[in-house]
């Protein structure tokens, strides 16, 4: 979508047209008011000696203003070598350029001056060892310790870390790519890879769909392929490939589900890239290709909503994306939504309402950590790091929303509206004071007396949970608590929990509602009875170590230097890290991170390094 019908469609959507406006710059340096890019050519090697992208990116322009002649794009840490352009006549000539002082949040504005309004420009750069936006990765920090991995994490403001790119969620285009790596490496991007089937170090890439700068992705590495549908696949190392296919098998029947209840899916195929243990998120929706950590990888589905997550965004988010970070609740809240739905819909209603339990507990539970503005849906950034908007608030709290609006109008009348919401603003970018607009013309007043206006603007612009927010509760987690009473009370044995029918997310919510300060003889007693402290479940073992950490447990220091020392996913190992420096281990867990640092992304080295330097 061109940027320009949507900045007239803002101005038509009334008194938050400014607002919005400045929301949408104010991460970004373009100048989209007076161009846009349609289109990216990439063509890049991966050099793993140097870990960098080194070639030029080539973007097709689309002018707005008649009189500019000026590209404004988005950098960080890259060296531009020249940028050349190509006028209406079809000649190239060289272009001047200025690459400004680094800002810390938004990078280097990288201006470049045309003497006539180009068709193409193109920007010969590389990047550099410490882009934010890409990790590289020694064979020994790989699963088969024989090749060496590279992948990128371009969300929220990170695609300018290793691409010359207008940076903002507000943009869509479609890319190309040419892409050259050592002949035993295999890559892959979020768009067509049947090129990719083929290992032989040069390969042809396309997304014909156009998406938001923040999900254009790449992967390259020790990657063997194989399919689990006509539809999905999964690209692996070949140590954890048939692992991860028995684990994910569901994900055609996510597919279908998701098609019949919200319109067909649009990108074409969806296959998997299970990236190393120091990706920083559970997972990434790149379109076509989502991103995975090995860390859901249980060997009993008990993690694979993470998949239904990323699914999800092939709806919420790719399809329908926010126009800014502030919005980031319009992808993440929806998404939440839907993956539960899934979840529903493949493994029962019951497992459904248990992930929702466990999600909005956590969520109750840091709101009263937060400052109150940020536990608003939409969000207001003032110029802070987007990397900042993300919390379980824009994914609980916009699903506990949407929950409340499916239990106040019906499925009957709430499923079709979203299904159209989709439809209507399919490959587009919207703000929260659009959707505002939509769900009041055809939900609110199309169903009166049911939901106000003024209970929406609550649930979105205020802060904390309404008072009438939905709280689910499962009958499962209503027995577990009432048995784990008489443990607690002296009247049973660790022994005689009935935990051999407990799912993980019964363990999860018996781990997190214990006491914190449960004695050691308890402590010492459940870890005898069930090795916790040896759990294989990444998710269970997290939540063990927060009781032990919090309860002074001391026997977990070499399985949670383990932990730590093992994988990168931020949601694993950064509340860890942080209730060890806040119950008397920061030496420990000081020298712990720096074993450990220079296996963690770019992204968790810095939200650990601000632990540390407090």
């Amino acid at each position: 979508m061109k940027f320009k019908p949507l900045l007239l469609s803002l101005a038509m959507a009334g008194a938050c047209s400014q607002a919005t406006a400045d929301a949408i710059s104010q991460h970004t340096y373009a100048n989209l008011d007076d161009v846009t890019t349609t289109h990216l050519l990439l063509d890049l090697d991966v050099d793993f000696d140097d870990k960098q992208l080194e070639g030029f990116v080539e973007h097709t322009l689309d002018w707005h203003n008649a009189t500019s002649k000026t590209l404004v794009l988005d950098t960080r840490d890259l060296d531009i070598d020249k940028v050349m352009y190509q006028d209406d006549k079809g000649s190239w000539h060289s272009a001047d350029f200025t690459l400004a002082a680094r800002d810390d949040v938004k990078g280097s504005k990288l201006t470049i001056k045309f003497k006539s309004q180009a068709v193409k420009a193109r920007i010969y750069y590389n990047s550099r060892p410490e882009a934010s936006g890409l990790q590289w990765l020694t064979p020994e920090q790989t699963a088969s310790k024989s090749h060496p991995f590279m992948y990128s994490q371009s969300q929220a403001i990170h695609a300018r870390s290793w691409i010359p790119v207008q940076d903002t969620p507000a943009m869509r285009v479609t890319y190309s790519a040419r892409i050259h790596t050592p002949k035993d490496i295999r890559a892959v991007m979020s768009a067509d890879n049947k090129d990719a089937l083929y290992k032989d170090g040069d390969y042809l890439f396309n997304m014909p769909q156009p998406i938001s700068p923040y999900l254009i992705a790449i992967g390259a590495g020790n990657l063997e392929f194989k399919a689990m549908s006509k539809q999905t696949g999964i690209f692996a190392e070949p140590t954890i490939l048939d692992a991860s296919v028995a684990e994910f098998d569901d994900t055609q029947a996510m597919i279908d589900k998701t098609n019949a209840m919200y319109g067909e899916y649009a990108w074409g195929r969806y296959d998997l890239l299970m990236l190393p243990p120091s990706f920083p998120f559970g997972g990434m929706e790149n379109p076509r290709l989502s991103f995975i950590t090995p860390t859901v990888v249980a060997g009993d589905k008990s993690l694979v909503n993470l998949i239904a997550h990323e699914l999800a965004h092939s709806w919420s988010g790719n399809l329908v994306t926010n126009a800014t970070w502030e919005d980031l609740w319009l992808n993440e809240g929806f998404t939440s939504y839907v993956e539960n739905r899934i979840m529903e819909e493949v493994f029962g209603r019951d497992r459904a309402v248990m992930e929702q339990a466990l999600d909005a507990a956590g969520l109750r539970k840091l709101i009263k950590t937060l400052p109150a503005p940020d536990t608003r849906l939409n969000l207001k950034l003032n110029g802070r790091d987007p990397d900042d908007a993300f919390s379980s608030v824009p994914y609980t709290k916009g699903q506990l929303f949407l929950i409340y609006l499916e239990n106040k109008f019906g499925r009957d009348k709430f499923d079709p509206f979203v299904k159209a919401y989709f439809d209507e603003f399919s490959f587009k970018s919207l703000t929260t004071a659009q959707f505002v607009t939509y769900l009041k013309a055809n939900l609110i007043e199309k169903y009166p007396g049911i939901v106000s206006m003024d209970k929406v603007n609550e649930w979105i612009f205020e802060p904390g949970l309404p008072s009438d927010a939905p709280n689910p509760t499962s009958d499962a987690f209503d027995k577990v608590d009432a048995v784990t009473k008489t443990w607690l009370n002296g009247e049973i044995s660790a022994a005689d929990l009935p935990t051999a029918d407990w799912s993980v997310h019964e363990w999860l919510h018996f781990l997190n509602n214990l006491p914190r300060d449960l004695s050691i003889e308890k402590m010492t007693e459940l870890d005898n009875q069930f090795n916790l402290t040896q759990s294989t479940n990444a998710e269970r073992a997290f939540a063990w170590f927060m009781l032990a950490v919090g309860n002074g447990y001391q026997p977990i220091y070499p399985a949670l230097d383990k932990h730590l020392s093992g994988i990168g996913r931020r949601k694993l190992i950064v509340p860890l890290y942080r209730a060890l420096i806040n119950n008397g281990k920061k030496d420990w867990a000081h020298d712990v991170y720096l074993k450990a640092r220079a296996g963690y992304h770019p992204l968790a080295q810095g939200t650990v390094d601000d632990l540390f330097a407090k």
